[in-house]
């Protein structure tokens, strides 16, 4: 089956071009369009959807509050955030609401259809080199407060919660907070990539988190890895 594909932004022309581009990739279905937060959510009542491309700075609702609600739904769809480089902190505090990542606006059409294949199966897509530069710009390696809990509708978390993982799956997930893909660790690591997917999915699990993108957040504002990769 197709991965149905909802395209959000308040540019008529933008989302014209996004269409046509998706919509001759035979694995994905272009299935609505929105030109606001606010008209999404009446679209998703509409039309099942795998995948939300969501634009940032849109009227009366803006992709971070869309992101919010959308994540609140039975059974959402997952959130990728287009962006660009000036909007890297509206894209983070996307990140924090709920998308299970990010991508530039101007990104090569194989790496928007493998972004959305990728969030579709679960696995967040943020560009590693990306990652790296968005968090040591704007998180902080102090422990979460009750505020930013609450922009991701989750309990603080302190050092305790890591105790649950093995002192391997603690490497990993710092690993993953440092922006590697699975590739990368198991080279790291000197483990098969099947054994990384392995591990990275237990650290899921143990911590309660929907993908990696919420472990690298977690990772960051808990200080288990610091700004700068340390």
């Amino acid at each position: 089956m197709s991965i149905r594909v909802v395209l959000v932004d308040d540019q008529e022309m933008i989302r014209m071009g996004f269409k046509m581009v998706l919509n001759s990739r035979p694995e994905i279905d272009v299935v609505a369009e929105a030109g606001d937060g606010d008209e999404v959510l009446d679209v998703l009542a509409q039309h099942e959807a795998d995948v939300v491309l969501m634009d940032v700075r849109m009227p009366r609702l803006n992709g971070i509050e869309a992101t919010r609600l959308i994540a609140r739904l039975p059974d959402p769809p997952k959130v990728l955030i287009l962006t660009t480089f000036d909007l890297d902190d509206y894209a983070y505090e996307a990140l924090r609401a709920g998308a299970s990542g990010f991508l530039l606006k101007d990104a090569p059409l194989e790496e928007l259809a493998a972004a959305i294949g990728h969030v579709h199966d679960g696995d967040a897509v943020v560009a590693p080199s990306t990652t790296k530069r968005l968090l040591e710009h704007f998180t902080r390696p102090e422990p979460r407060d009750q505020e930013a809990a609450a922009l991701v509708h989750e309990p603080v978390r302190d050092e305790r919660t890591f105790e649950e993982l093995t002192p391997r799956e603690h490497e990993v997930l710092r690993q993953v907070a440092r922006g590697l893909s699975n590739a990368e660790i198991a080279s790291e690591l000197v483990l098969s990539e099947g054994t990384v997917k392995v591990h990275v999915g237990r650290v899921l699990m143990k911590l309660g988190l929907r993908d990696r993108v919420q472990a690298v957040v977690l990772a960051y504002e808990t200080g288990l890895v610091a700004p700068g990769g340390r």
